[in-house]
């Protein structure tokens, strides 16, 4: 096989969260678990934050594992929440470290907000609930309110939380605004990474609305998309490979995984990529 031909055959997810953001599993744990799953290139890429690399490293390199840096950036877009995964950042980048903080910034009025929202409907003490989950007090988000929902047995799994509280047009849903496409993108760029729009059939965009999502995305120097996700159908890969394909876009593969019993896929467990694509980790690992 072509050197290239190995890099593409390679085990890569480039997507995953510790307790750093809204994973179970420190950043070390998660190390070690991709690597006792054939992981050989790894992106730990948590919500707006960057501080559980340093031990992701250092448990690589035990592991002899391809560890890439990253994030994922939360976005407001056309009135969405759209996430932006950096690939192969500087984490010790200025302009990126202060525009994370400023995203982090407004988790904790959301927080206090959808627990307000939540005791309107008779669902008392959330926001305490949910820190009790949250190893990183600055990361309080929608899933430790579920975690805690679920604590109480008020529902079976995070998932049927989401669906009947934690969605827009639920009753703890709360609007926020997160950080411009533009800013994000430049942020990861400024930072020497590869800019990756993350599980798109997530969003619930028209076709249109997701055209411009890709339009302005690619404007702003964005260069790679999620063909392969957790959270992706066999009808979602084949529609995001067409788009990759339209749009010379790098494709990257990723579990999202947050822990055992919450993820549909482990790490290190999804489909592979269509052999077509250009993969991103190829551009990572030059």
């Amino acid at each position: 096989m072509s050197d290239a031909g190995l890099v593409r055959a390679m085990n890569a997810d480039l997507h995953c969260h510790s307790t750093v953001s809204d994973g179970w599993l420190l950043p070390g744990d998660v190390v070690r678990r991709a690597a006792r799953n054939g992981v050989e290139v790894l992106a730990l890429t948590d919500h707006d934050e960057v501080s559980g690399l340093d031990e992701a490293q250092a448990a690589a390199e035990a592991e002899s594992l391809h560890l890439v840096n990253g994030v994922e950036i939360s976005v407001s877009f056309l009135g969405e929440t759209v996430h932006i995964v950096g690939l192969g950042i500087d984490y010790h980048d200025p302009a990126l470290l202060a525009g994370l903080a400023q995203v982090r910034g407004g988790r904790d009025e959301r927080a206090r907000r959808m627990s307000e929202a939540l005791a309107e409907v008779g669902i008392r003490g959330a926001l305490e609930g949910a820190r009790r989950f949250a190893r990183n007090p600055e990361l309080v988000s929608r899933a430790h309110f579920a975690r805690h929902l679920v604590s109480t047995g008020l529902m079976p799994d995070v998932n049927t939380v989401f669906r009947h509280y934690l969605t827009k047009g639920k009753p703890g849903f709360v609007e926020h605004v997160w950080a411009s496409l533009d800013e994000a993108v430049g942020w990861i760029r400024g930072a020497g990474g590869i800019a990756v729009v993350a599980h798109p059939a997530r969003y619930r965009f028209s076709n249109a609305e997701l055209e411009q999502l890709f339009d302005r995305f690619v404007a702003c120097g964005g260069e790679g998309v999620e063909v392969v996700s957790g959270a992706h159908s066999d009808d979602d890969v084949a529609r995001f490979a067409t788009l990759a394909r339209r749009r010379g876009l790098l494709a990257s593969r990723a579990s999202d995984f947050h822990g055992e019993h919450e993820s549909p896929v482990d790490l290190g467990r999804c489909a592979s990529l269509p052999p077509d694509l250009a993969p991103v980790w190829a551009s990572l690992l030059r």
